[in-house]
């Protein structure tokens, strides 16, 4: 069977057309369809047990809310805030802001006091729904900066003596009043919204200056959700897990593709959970940032490279068929009945229990947000859990391009073909610009910085660097801006080098790749704490300190190697001459990662001045 292209694909074109004109008309829609089937499941009270909410009772929750913010004064187009870690009240107050005419404002619960304070007067949010005491502290802190703030709504814990801060069931008590007033409350608010209002702010944190607000109308929302139903990808029979930062649009987006196709969503943001609660839930999918499946991969990898004898030759043999199985299923091809048979063999001893730790269940998982090593992604599919890569940015609503999971239809190393309805081309600089309806209609109250990316026909400049192959394949370098050019002149593209490495070295937890303006590259390396802890007793360093461990010469020996397997890889002025291991690993909250695990580079690099210009010393002369 010869492989897929582009225009192969098979699209539903009547669902996309005719979609929803609001995330509250597809909410309502969604209920209506099927009342009694699962909508949200959560781990009640952070407990291990599954709750479920049907779409009927999530609709009575939504209902009330919504109306209980139409009494708190929210009129069509108002902006209420969330600042909360991704939980079932995210989603039923971001429903109940849709349900109510208004848009959502995404707060990321890190965010500092004084960043809070400028999105809520930027964005003219009048109401906050607020996570726990933190961020309700938080709020009380620049109480005095957001005048326009008239209530926040405690998601859990008490309210406030003054009445500023209210719970959610004193929210849901003004709610079923108002509702005994007005009957059809709610569902008037829904039908005054159509395509072109506005439906969420999402505020990105620009590398200078202050963060900007993405303006996503409900068209833009509820197409990504439409569109993946016009592809076939899912069914109201799938469970999907979702753990992402819901203040982010790959999040958001993802939950609308619940609402439009109506499968269940498992949600609980607790990033050292996921593991373990896939287990539980058993998802058929799950999307998340590559350093998700980097973490899994090295961690398997490194248990696999353990094992010794018989036992270890058994791996080596099933791996080697799951290869074989997956480079015939990305081919298109149809395996041979002798194939068939070793796979189902080489599963059974051995690639079941890899699938185990994910639940079992899982059809594909979804990388966007950052770039996947081909090769993590290929031992996935050796093992037989495919990943497939997709790519999108805020300002196009995430889902831009995926590769489809069926066989033939997908190309490792790629983030997939455009969405239908969707249109990518490569500028003559080598830019990726997209035409759509998930693209942005501009940054809130910021025209200058809007027509810098956004033409008057509608093409949004991505800032990436990309190509689109014979097929239709799209392919993402870098970053425009992270390109760096060396004093002699050549280009280096660190997100691919840094993508490489972590496919080589299961140790690694981040790769910082600089060197522009001097005459060779150089890396800030840390290593993964789980990853060091089941190394450190082969080289005699058992029960030390993190730190000691990860600055020690058996782990810059360690690094070295695999340095020296990533530069014979690599054109002569991208290699790595000189690298310096932290003593301590990255992490969100110290402003080195976003929430959702992309590498801040400007801000490492800057906190690790001192490091990286000593990699220079004397040297670039």
């Amino acid at each position: 069977m010869p492989q897929l292209s582009l225009a192969d694909r098979h699209v539903d074109q009547a669902v996309l057309d005719g979609r929803a004109p609001s995330v509250g008309a597809l909410f309502r829609s969604r209920v209506q369809r099927t009342p009694d089937a699962p909508a949200y499941l959560y781990f009640a009270g952070g407990g291990t047990d599954l709750t479920t909410l049907t779409w009927r009772a999530t609709h009575e929750r939504v209902q009330e809310w919504a109306a209980g913010l139409v009494d708190l004064g929210v009129e069509v187009g108002d902006r209420v805030a969330i600042a909360s870690t991704t939980r079932v009240e995210w989603v039923l107050a971001d429903l109940a802001v849709a349900c109510a005419g208004g848009a959502t404002t995404t707060v990321y619960p890190t965010t500092i006091a004084e960043d809070v304070a400028y999105i809520l007067s930027n964005s003219g949010s009048e109401v906050v729904f607020a996570e726990d005491a933190e961020q309700v502290a938080k709020l009380q802190a620049v109480r005095s900066e957001v005048p326009g703030v008239r209530r926040v709504v405690a998601l859990t814990g008490p309210g406030s003596d003054d009445g500023w801060v209210v719970t959610t069931d004193e929210l849901a008590a003004l709610g079923r009043r108002r509702i005994e007033q007005e009957p059809g409350l709610v569902d008037a608010r829904i039908d005054r919204l159509g395509p072109e209002d506005l439906a969420v702010l999402i505020y990105t944190s620009g590398t200078t200056g202050r963060p900007k607000g993405v303006r996503l109308v409900q068209d833009s929302v509820v197409y990504e959700g439409a569109v993946i139903e016009a592809l076939g990808t899912f069914t109201v029979d799938d469970l999907q897990f979702l753990w992402l930062p819901l203040s982010h649009v790959f999040g958001k987006m993802l939950l609308a593709t619940g609402l439009q196709i109506g499968f269940p969503t498992a949600v609980d943001g607790r990033v050292d959970k996921i593991v373990e609660n896939m287990g539980v839930v058993k998802p058929t999918f799950m999307a998340g940032p590559p350093r998700i499946f980097e973490k899994a991969h090295g961690r398997i990898a490194l248990m696999f490279a353990q094992e010794t004898g018989v036992k270890k030759s058994l791996i080596d043999w099933a791996l080697k068929v799951g290869a074989e199985m997956r480079d015939t299923l990305e081919n298109g091809d149809t395996p041979s009945t002798a194939l068939a048979l070793r796979h189902k063999v080489a599963t059974k001893l051995v690639l079941h229990k890899v699938q185990e730790r994910f639940g079992g269940r899982v059809r594909f998982m979804i990388s966007g947000s950052a770039p996947l090593n081909a090769d993590v992604a290929r031992w996935f599919g050796a093992v037989g859990l495919l990943v497939n890569e997709g790519y999108g940015l805020t300002e196009t609503s995430s889902g831009t391009t995926v590769n489809p999971p069926d066989p033939g239809s997908y190309r490792y190393g790629s983030v997939g073909w455009p969405m239908p309805g969707t249109e990518v081309r490569v500028a003559d600089d080598g830019e990726l610009l997209v035409r759509g309806p998930g693209v942005m209609r501009g940054y809130h109250d910021n025209p200058e910085a809007t027509a810098e990316v956004l033409t008057d026909d509608g093409w949004f400049h991505t800032g990436d660097i990309g190509s689109i192959d014979e097929r239709g394949f799209v392919h993402v370098t870098d970053r425009k801006k992270d390109l760096f050019k060396t004093s002699g002149g050549k280009y280096v593209a660190p997100a691919e080098i840094e993508a490489r490495f972590k496919g080589l070295c299961p140790f690694v937890s981040q790769f910082l790749v600089h060197g522009a303006g001097h005459n060779y590259a150089t890396a800030l390396v840390t290593l993964d704490p789980d990853a060091v802890a089941m190394w450190a007793p082969t080289v005699g360093l058992e029960g030390r300190p993190y730190a000691e461990v990860v600055t020690s010469p058996q782990a810059r020996e360690l690094v070295q190697g695999y340095v020296d397997r990533l530069n014979a890889g690599l054109n002569r002025w991208e290699t790595i001459k000189r690298f310096h291991v932290l003593d301590h690993d990255l992490t969100v909250e110290a402003g080195d990662l976003t929430p959702s695990m992309k590498l801040r580079r400007r801000a490492v690099t800057e906190k690790h001045r001192s490091e990286l210009d000593a990699l220079y010393a004397d040297a670039d002369a």
